[in-house]
């Protein structure tokens, strides 16, 4: 699969160094072109961001359409898109496979995103499976609740990251997910902490309920989103925990050459 995600001004046009303007369109030409590339077709794009060729008058007139001189082990790779905004999401439910949720909360899903979600998958192209749901969380094993709930306060700092410093003021995305979420007030005290350096106290402002939801105890069911549309869940297991070590006398596998067990197409 191939993740991509538009980001924010800060990272692309402080990292990248580009402008960040009309996310939502350069993210449909990206997922186009790609999928023109891996079916070897001769690469064409009308859109004004990425045209292909370049039109005359913007470059010495020479490029053509070309295709991919390699031939892919299969025609299509599944694209999933890491969407937050209502319209970012209404396009993943258009034109991805899938869709990667940070911070999914299942219980408030269908009132955040449900909208969004039901536009862009009367307009999704037959030719598409259904959109599938990928949320993440953290994994961990412990034997009761006061271990359950010091892991999941070992999260704080990450949720602090992202809605506190993860963008400007009025212009991150993160943010704006936990005031819709219903956290108006904790999200603007997390923030302002965590952009004045006090970043212990955004962490320790971080609503005890939301992390519980964000990663609840699996006794209690199979996951937090398990009838809610999300068939599976991201799992990452904290540095340090049992859960990572590999058991003793267990090698792992060579990797696998995929030049040499793949099937060259027609």
């Amino acid at each position: 699969m191939l993740g991509l995600g538009a980001s924010g001004p800060q990272v692309i046009e402080g990292w990248h160094g580009v402008p960040y303007d009309r996310p939502l369109a350069r993210t449909r030409e990206i997922v186009d072109i790609c999928r023109q590339v891996w079916r070897r077709e001769r690469l064409t794009n009308d859109g004004p961001l990425y045209p292909l060729p370049l039109p005359e008058g913007q470059c010495t007139g020479l490029g053509k359409p070309l295709k991919l001189i390699n031939r892919p082990v299969r025609p299509n790779i599944p694209i999933y898109l890491a969407s937050l905004g209502p319209k970012n999401v209404e396009l993943t439910a258009e034109v991805a496979e899938g869709w990667l949720p940070i911070f999914f909360h299942p219980e408030k899903a269908e009132q955040v995103w449900g909208e969004s979600l039901a536009a862009g998958a009367a307009k999704r192209s037959a030719d598409l499976p259904p959109l599938e749901t990928i949320a993440g969380g953290t994994l961990a094993f412990c034997d009761d609740e006061a271990q359950a709930e010091a892991l999941r306060d070992a999260t704080r700092p990450l949720v602090a990251l992202y809605v506190g410093g993860m963008g400007a003021r009025g212009r991150n995305f993160y943010n704006d997910i936990f005031v819709r979420y219903g956290y108006e007030a904790e999200a603007a005290r997390i923030q302002d902490a965590y952009l004045d350096h006090r970043r212990d106290e955004a962490a320790a402002l971080v609503p005890a309920e939301f992390l519980r939801k964000l990663q609840p105890d699996r006794r209690r069911g199979l996951h937090p989103g398990a009838g809610r549309g999300v068939p599976r869940r991201r799992r990452h297991v904290p540095a340090g925990h049992p859960g990572r070590a590999r058991p003793a006398g267990r090698r792992r596998p060579p990797p696998r050459d995929p030049w040499l067990t793949r099937r060259t197409p027609p």
